[in-house]
């Protein structure tokens, strides 16, 4: 049961559930992500973001994915910053769980999952993330897929008013 985690192209319709998810997990989510403006926990909202997240993926700079659970949409897996130039060829991992799905493998799964994508399908050679210094579990996903921390980025992100460190996670693929 738990190994039916799948990834796929994010489409349109994925709009309604993600809103719904993002919407019950705001408190979740608050010490990780930035806050967002009403309308991301809105279809509506959802669906303009989606429409720009399949722009970047048609210009080869995202691939932005959804991860599902018995066919069910439980949460994103998004290659960004993909840089497909000979001497690069390296993109930027990033991921959530809807909270009724978590602590089940399904972040593991999705980013063992993404990495292939990354391999296979984009023939990238560099995988990067990062997570905040206090993100324990997410770090977790990334040691068990074979990422290592190289550094910590200084004030990188503005969270609850305060500019928060982030720690910097590298794979090479192939490997």
């Amino acid at each position: 049961m738990h190994h039916s985690t799948r990834i796929r192209l994010i489409e349109p319709t994925d709009a309604a559930p993600i809103a719904e998810h993002r919407a019950r997990d705001v408190e979740a989510f608050r010490p990780w992500e930035p806050a967002q403006p009403a309308h991301f926990f809105t279809p509506e909202g959802q669906a303009v973001r989606i429409e720009s997240l399949l722009a970047g993926y048609r210009a080869g700079a995202v691939w932005p994915g959804v991860v599902l659970a018995d066919d069910r949409v439980i949460g994103q897996v998004t290659i960004g910053g993909i840089l497909p130039q000979p001497h690069l060829r390296r993109g930027s991992v990033g991921y959530w769980i809807a909270s009724v799905a978590q602590n089940q493998g399904h972040a593991g799964r999705a980013v063992g999952l993404v990495l292939q994508v990354m391999t296979d399908e984009l023939g990238l050679h560099r995988a990067e993330a990062s997570t905040n210094l206090e993100n324990l579990p997410s770090q977790r996903v990334l040691r068990r897929n074979g990422f290592s921390p190289y550094g910590v980025a200084h004030s990188s992100i503005l969270l609850n008013g305060s500019w928060r460190d982030a720690l910097l996670w590298e794979r090479i693929l192939g490997d």
